[in-house]
Order: structure tokens, then sequence, then C-alpha cells
């Protein structure tokens, strides 16, 4: 039976507190845990395989600690670590993050509270593509629609966030890191932060790159790239509860990849932002938290700089410029609750310009930006935690977006190659305009050792730009059905989770499934049969449309300490979809994963495995998928074996070295994205892009204070 749609009761219209229990990433601060006391920089002691996961619907990383398998240099493949998180692979960096089976903007991406969007209508370049993992102190996963502070979210929210502290003397600290791998693979990062009790200022440089990687055949992957960013930020800190920060940010790329006709030749981010926080306000209000942002994405893809054979030069340089900005209050109305209740705001909007083979390939430089698409979103939330007793809270939120969409191309684009035309754009100039509502209820109750909570929640996702814009609508004709602007409905999902969390003597575990059904999912299916823009013949289209879905899974996993010297972990992740429009499976549903790590210490030294090991996968829809990838066949399992080790000397000092992939196996990931896409001058074409062979690679860390 299908579950009814979601009804709140009256306390879920208030805003959520946070109890005394809950850390300070699950609803982005904990009132009841303040500035966080500084303390001498420390690193961790082995390599991480598996991240901490101690808190209801939430995982935790630490981005700057050295990770297996060595992760790229982007936020997507540091994720890859937590269980349920896949990534798509496209070459050596940019590749989607999926959790459960859900992508793109089913996941909700934050960075230091703020949105970041790409410019690439192909996700070349997804947000994570933006993100330089060494350059922030903590990420946070929240899992499904459990929280309505940070924005809707269907599948999960993740939090890229720095530690902020004063200063309670003049002083300074520093951490740097050195990364080396195979491929001529070579990361590093430098911040250093000084400042009194009055002001601080810090400064972040990372740079990144590796040549092409080779599969387990010994075969050259199309994936090399190149990645360096700037940080500064200046902030004020006139007595403990008070911080006034400005930042800026400048980061660019460059990347090659494997599943498409072109690369990425520039990923050119800027960014500026004003934070302000005040806390222990008074006995009512109790924390305000303001914040206003400015993105702007400049990409450029093309089909000459990072490869060879390109019979005409061609060149894309889309943008997007992203303003926003967040006012939060945190309310203690009794010493059992508290509130948080506050607005959001964001506009984008996203222009492109192409290179034309007359003249030179950059003519694209010539020629001016014209704009496609605008969007622009208010958004109001309100969270409660009420703890009812000593060991049992119960949490609830609501959240009501105004969503306003303006299709701004006047023709569209259709087929390809000598074949190619344009076509007037059935819905250019018009303006769409939608009301979303997102709420759940949780209760969590304590146990001795650990947490369990049974939570109801939903969503309501609004098309983003990969949908509306550059796709589509199923038909047969040339005209209304080439944009699918007007018929593309909202996402609708309504989900229980369920699950707990233990640590009791030397076993440390945790479990949490989930159900969900979602009205009027929004399907990407390419290879569409349209009539050819010539009206002879066919050809091939990628739509979009809604059907009705269905997806259940979880994660499980365990750590057991068996001596003081020696730790086991294992974890398992498995979802499964059903398209119950067509009735078939749901597209790109990773399969069934394990993990099984292995961990030795001994005073300065330790040293570990893991072995990963991934189901076959049968259960396909061809051509289906999402945004950012779309089925293409079943694949065979694998099983990936990888070692490492570590020296820490002094207090803040380590090497660590490791292995990834020992005996060298040959394998693609069932969410790849096709390695047949283009032929690559050079490149030995496989059906998915293979992933990376043995890698070799050492890292050393320094932090001082």
């Amino acid at each position: 039976m299908r579950c009814a749609k979601l009804a709140f009761p009256l306390f879920a219209l208030f805003p959520v507190a946070l109890p005394a229990q809950t850390s300070p990433g699950h609803h982005g601060h904990d009132t009841l845990r303040r500035q966080e006391t500084a303390e001498p920089a420390t690193l961790a002691p082995v390599v991480v395989t598996a991240p901490v996961m101690d808190a209801p619907l939430e995982a935790r990383l630490d981005p700057k600690a050295p990770q297996q398998p060595l992760p790229a240099s982007d936020g997507a493949a540091l994720l890859k670590a937590i269980p349920g998180m896949n990534i798509i692979r496209k070459g050596g960096t940019g590749g989607d993050p999926v959790f459960r089976g859900m992508a793109a903007s089913r996941l909700n991406i934050l960075l230091d509270g703020e949105q970041i969007l790409g410019g690439c209508g192909g996700r070349m370049d997804p947000p994570t593509a933006y993100i330089f993992p060494d350059a922030y102190d903590r990420v946070t996963l929240l899992k499904g629609p459990q929280s309505v502070i940070h924005g809707p979210a269907s599948a999960a929210t993740v939090l890229f966030e720095r530690k902020h502290e004063r200063f309670s003397q003049p002083g300074w600290r520093l951490n740097t890191a050195l990364t080396a791998a195979s491929a001529s693979r070579m990361d590093s990062f430098i911040d250093i932060k000084g400042g009194n009790s009055a002001l601080y200022a810090e400064g972040i440089i990372t740079h990144a790159r590796s040549d092409d990687y080779k599969d387990g055949n010994g075969d050259a992957v199309h994936s090399r790239y190149e990645r360096q960013s700037a940080t500064a930020l200046l902030g004020l800190t006139p007595d403990d509860d008070t911080r006034i920060e400005l930042s800026a940010i400048r980061s660019d790329a460059k990347a090659a990849y494997a599943d498409r006709g072109m690369d990425g030749s520039r990923f050119r981010r800027e960014n500026h932002a004003l934070k302000f926080e005040k806390a222990r306000i008074g006995n009512l209000l109790d924390k305000v938290e303001a914040s206003a942002y400015y993105n702007y994405i400049d990409h450029v893809m093309d089909n000459y700089r990072l490869r060879h054979g390109a019979s005409t030069p061609m060149a894309n340089n889309p943008d997007r410029k992203t303003t926003g900005g967040r006012l939060a209050l945190t309310l203690t109305p009794a010493t059992n609750t508290a509130l948080i209740f506050g607005g959001d705001l964001q506009d984008n909007r996203h222009t492109a310009r192409s290179g034309s083979p007359d003249g030179t390939p950059d003519h694209y430089r010539d020629k001016a930006r014209i704009a496609d698409a605008r969007f622009a979103n208010r958004g109001f939330f309100s969270e409660l935690t009420w703890q009812i007793s000593d060991a049992s809270r119960l949490i609830g939120g609501l959240r009501a977006d105004r969503w306003q969409a303006t299709d701004k191309r006047r023709t569209i684009g259709i087929g390809s190659g000598m074949a190619a035309a344009s076509r007037p754009n059935p819905s250019a100039n018009r303006t769409r305009r939608e009301t979303l509502t997102s709420g759940f209820v949780r209760l969590e109750r304590d146990f001795s050792g650990g947490t369990a909570y049974f939570g109801l929640g939903r969503s309501e996702r609004a098309p983003d730009f990969w949908e509306l814009i550059n796709k589509e609508a199923a038909g047969r004709d040339n005209t209304a059905s080439l944009s699918v602007f007007d018929s593309l409905e909202p996402e609708k999902t309504t989900q229980l989770d369920l699950g707990a969390t233990l640590q009791s003597g030397p076993w440390q575990i945790f479990a949490s499934v989930f159900y969900n059904e979602t009205d009027d999912y929004i399907l990407i299916q390419s290879r569409y049969a349209k009539p050819a823009a010539t009206g002879m013949g066919e050809r091939a289209a990628t739509i979009a449309r809604n059907i009705r879905a269905t997806m259940w899974g979880g994660e499980a996993g365990f750590d057991y300490r068996f001596s003081p010297n020696w730790k086991g972990a294992a974890s398992l992740a498995y979802v499964h979809g059903e398209n119950d429009s067509d009735r078939r499976a749901l597209a790109q549903m990773p399969p069934l994963e394990s993990r099984f790590s292995l961990d030795w210490q001994n005073g300065p030294w330790s040293a570990g495995m893991l072995l990963r090991l991934v189901a076959a996968q049968d259960r396909y829809a061809l051509d289906q998928g999402n945004v950012a990838g779309q089925d293409l066949g079943k694949a065979s399992g694998f099983g990936v074996f990888s070692i490492n080790g570590a020296y820490r000397w002094r207090k803040a000092t380590r090497i660590s070295f490791g292995i990834d992939n020992l005996f060298n196996r040959t394998y693609a990931e069932f969410i790849s994205r096709s390695g047949q896409a283009s032929m690559i001058q050079g490149y030995e074409q496989t059906a998915r892009v293979n992933e990376p062979g043995r890698t070799m690679w050492i890292r050393a860390q320094i932090a001082l204070d």
C-alpha cells in the first residue's frame, strides 16, 4: 500500500532546536556546545578507511586526514569513504557523488553555508568539482530529508565547514601537507592562521596535479588534471561570542575527461562572503547568524587543448553567477527546548557562448554571452527540538520555498554534424513559479551506550538547470516537445528513516534503513527517438519526464577493538529502486557493497588494510538515469584490496603511505560513465571508464602551534 501524503502535527510548525547530545554539525550549530576550546593541532594516528558514525543519521569526515583509497583532490572523491556513497567517474577528477542512488540536486551540498552551482550543461563541473578538501576542517553528511535549516534535500545534505575559534592571546598556527602518488600525482596545501583576541587572519593555498592514470590492464585513461586555489579570511572577534568574517576565494583548474568529446580547460571560481555570528545574547534569544555570498563560475570546455585529433576545433564557455544570503535565529524558550527559525535566498543566472569553425578555435572570446536561464528561490525554515526527558527528544521542522525559473533561450539546437539545426524555443521567456514545502518529525531515544531513532520526512524539489533547461520533453514532434520547461513537475519524496548507534566496550555499531516513495520523480532518458532535424530519418534525443518511484535500503557497520593495538571494522550498503510507472528497475542504483578493514597501532607506528567487495549488478534500465549518468547495462562484481601504514614522530608530524588496488585489478563501477562516448586519439576505448589500477602514494603532514 502506498504511503499517504505526509501530514505534520502542529508542533512541527515551530522551528527545531538542538539537544545537548547532538553534535554541532547536525543542524548547523549547537546552542549547548559553544565555541570550541582551542587545542594544539594533532593528527589522527591511522589512515582513515571509514568515517565516524556515532550520531543518528550522521557521518563525519576529517578532510585533512589521509584516506584510503587515496581520494582525488575534489569533494566527491572524499565522500566516497561513506557507506552508501558512490561516485560517477568521468576521469581523474570532477566525478558526481551519488548517495543511496540519488545524485545531482537531490544532494544538497554547502560550502561553509554557501551553495555553489556548476556551469556545464553536461555536468562536467558538479559543485564538488570546486571543493578543495584540504581547505576545510570537517565534513558532515546528514542522511535523508531530516533537516530543513540547510535547504531542501531528498537524499542528504553535505556540509563542508571550517572551524573557527578566538585566539585568547597572540599566536599563530600552521598546517601543511604534501602528497605524492602514481601517475606523477602531487598534491600540496598550506594553511596558516594568526591573530589575537580581537582579530584573526588566515590564508590557505592548495595545488594538485596528476597525469593520466592507468587501469589494471596498464592502459592509460584520459584523466590528467591540474587544480589550484587560494583562500583569504579576515575575522573580528571582539569577545568570545561574536565573530565577523570576510572571505575571498579564487580557484582554477583544467581536467581531461574519458567519457565525452570535450575536456574542461578552465574551471574558474571567484567567491566573496561576509558572515556574522553572535551567541549567548540573552535568556530567550540565544544566537544570531547572518551571511551573504557571491559565487561566479567561468567554465570552458573544448576539444583541442587537452587532446589531439579534433577535425573541427570547438569551445563552449558557460558561466553562472550565484548570489545568496541567510539569516537564522536560535531561541531557548525553556531549558529543554531550542528553536531555530529564519530564511535564506538565492539568485543565479546562467549564460553561454561557443566558438565556431571560422576563425581561430578561441573565437568564443569575441562573442557576447547569451543568457539562457535564471533561477531564484526564497526559503523560510523552522526547526524545534524538545528534550522530553533525559533520554528522549522530539525533533521536527517545516520549510517553505518560493521557487522561480525563467527560460531565456530563444532557440534550441537539435541534431549534430551536418544534420544540426536550430528551432524556435516554444517556452522562450516564460517564467514558472512554484511554492514547495518540506518537513520532518523524528523521535530519538537514548539507551545504555547508544541512540535509536525513527523519522518521517517529506521534501519537494524543483527541477534544476540540467533537468529543466538542458533536456527535451517526450513526444515525436520537433516543435512543442523541444522544451520540457512547462511540463516537468517538481519531485515529491516521502521517506521513513529508522536506525540506531551503539558503543559498548570494544564495540561501536551503527545501522540505518530507509524507505521512500517519490511522486513525479524526474527521470532522464537518452537515445529517445525523435524525427531528424531534416525531417527525414530519426535522431537520438535526451528527454526528462516524471515517473513514480520507490526506493529502499540502508547502511550498517561496526568497529571492534580486539586489543589496545588491533581494531577491525566492516560496513554494508545497499539500495533498491523501482520505476513503478514503467514497471522496471529504477536506473543508476549502485549494487550491494561491503568493506572490511583491519588496523594495527603500536606507539608511533600504525598499519592497516582495506578490502572492498562490490556485487554484480544485473538490475538496470538501459539509457535511463539522472543528469549525471544513465545505465549502460549489467556490470560484473569486483574486489579491491589495499594496504597502508603511517609513522608519527613528535606530536603533530606524520608520514603515511599506502598501495591502493594492490593486486592491480581491472574494474569499473556500475554507475561509471561510458568509456565509448567519444573516440579519443591514442587511448583504448572501454565500455565504462575504468578505475585506477595499482596506485602507490605517500603523504607527509605537519601541524604547528
